[in-house]
């Protein structure tokens, strides 16, 4: 997904001289063809990344497109001040590219572990947060930000990642995208959990439930028409992410439907906020959370047998 991204990024530089990468020491082998045909508009700041911000903002405040890349947990918690202060209360163009998010990088522990990274950006003015599913999402994403004003936090997983879409979507910054229409049960899902959605929604099909699925692509600004006429159609919904369960989708979600008393069945599925003691790769993480296809269909059933 990241390859994408900054490929799309590249070729659209190669007819803008106000598009500029900065890194934080990451990236290996990732930018040297940016590097080599734009030397003077890459710069890697060093393990600095309150500096990166700080950088970036001055550089959007000239006018730039201003790209910061590192893995998620760096580049938003360590410079959060910076975020905040620089970028967000500027409302500058600053575009904060975190790879890795949610149980990504689970082999280097907790500390690389980028599952805080949506509520701590949702909560900042002017910030527009987006999680692409799939590469061609990431593509398209990478189009929309050089022309978006206005700072965007854009969570990226790592290379590999699976295809949700066969063909490119019809990506539009705070629109729901509707992947599948189903009459009994809504199920949101963002980011990664788009694909891990879809083969649940496939595995209750089997059970005779209908099961609609919404990407969630943009967490803000939040799509609240599209999450309005589901809570008004349908008996349950379920949110579906890979970050701490407080804060992120899930909650978006649950303040639009308190706010609007629904009486249905609504469940958050994420990473609940007891962690275990443990590392692994990402999907042994998933599994230990209960974030694979066969665990998230059997809490769905588990809730939805009770209602």
């Amino acid at each position: 997904m990241r390859e994408t991204f900054f490929k799309a990024i590249e070729d659209i530089a190669s007819a803008r001289d106000d598009i500029f990468i900065l890194t934080g020491d990451l990236g290996f082998k990732l930018f040297d063809s940016f590097k080599t045909k734009y030397p003077d508009r890459f710069f890697d700041i060093g393990v600095a990344e309150a500096n990166m911000i700080g950088i970036a903002a001055g550089l959007a405040l000239s006018g730039k497109q201003v790209y910061c890349y590192s893995i998620a947990p760096f580049l938003i918690m360590r410079a959060f001040e910076q975020i905040r202060v620089d970028v967000a209360y500027h409302n500058v163009n600053v575009r904060l590219v975190g790879v890795g998010g949610g149980l990504s990088y689970g082999m280097e522990g907790f500390t690389h572990l980028g599952i805080e990274d949506l509520v701590l950006m949702r909560s900042l003015p002017n910030m527009t947060v987006i999680a692409p599913a799939d590469p061609m999402e990431a593509k398209q994403i990478a189009k929309i930000s050089c022309e978006y004003e206005g700072p965007i936090y854009i969570r990226l997983g790592k290379n590999g990642d699976d295809a949700v879409h066969n063909i490119f979507p019809d990506i539009q910054i705070g629109k729901a995208l509707m992947l599948r229409e189903g009459k009994d049960i809504a199920i949101f899902a963002i980011g990664n959990m788009v694909l891990v959605g879809r083969h649940v929604a496939d595995m209750l099909k089997k059970r005779g439930i209908d099961v609609a699925l919404i990407n969630m692509h943009t967490l803000k600004p939040l799509d609240v028409k599209t999450i309005m006429e589901y809570c008004g159609s349908h008996r349950a919904i379920f949110s579906l992410e890979e970050h701490i369960v407080n804060g992120g989708l899930g909650s978006a979600i649950a303040e639009v439907l308190s706010e609007n008393s629904y009486k249905g069945l609504f469940k958050r599925i994420g990473i609940p906020e007891k962690l275990h003691n443990t590392i692994g790769h990402g999907d042994y993480l998933r599994a230990i959370y209960g974030l694979t296809p066969e665990k998230v269909y059997d809490s769905i059933m588990k809730e939805f047998e009770k209602h």
